[in-house]
C-alpha cells in the first residue's frame, strides 16, 4: 500500500505543486497516513491468528522498517524528480516563446534571422 501511494502520489505533488516544501508535506502526509493504515492493517492480521501473518509474535519487524524507509526515500526522490522536470520544461517553453533557442549565440536567434533572411 505504501509503494501504490508513493508511485501515485510522489511524482505528480512534485510536477504540479509549485513550492518544494509543499510537494515534500503533502507526500509526507499521505506516505505516513498509508503507512500507518498499513501497519494496523497487517499488525490486527498477527493478533488474530491468521495462518500466514506478515510478522511472527515475539519478533521485531526490522526488515519491514527497512523497506518502509527505502520507500520513503524513493518517494522523496521523485517528489525531486518532479520538481526538476517541471522546472526543466517551463525553461524550455520560456525560450520556444521569445523564439530564441536555449543554446543560441549572440546574434544569431531565430528572431534575428527572420529579420535579415
Amino acid at each position: 500500500m505504501i509503494a501504490v501511494v508513493t508511485i501515485l502520489s510522489a511524482f505528480p505533488l512534485g510536477y504540479f505543486l509549485r513550492s518544494r516544501l509543499a510537494a515534500h508535506t503533502a507526500y509526507a502526509i499521505a506516505y505516513l497516513w498509508a503507512f500507518v493504515f498499513q501497519t494496523l492493517y497487517l499488525l490486527l492480521d498477527m493478533l488474530d491468528g491468521a495462518k500466514n501473518p506478515a510478522f511472527e509474535a515475539g519478533t521485531f519487524p526490522a526488515s519491514y522498517g527497512l523497506v518502509a524507509v527505502a520507500i520513503f526515500a524513493v518517494g522523496f526522490g521523485l517528489v525531486q524528480l518532479g520538481h526538476w522536470l517541471r522546472a526543466r520544461r517551463q525553461v524550455s517553453s520560456r525560450s520556444s516563446r521569445t523564439g530564441t533557442s536555449a543554446t543560441a549565440t549572440a546574434g544569431n536567434t531565430a528572431a534575428s534571422a527572420n529579420v535579415a533572411g
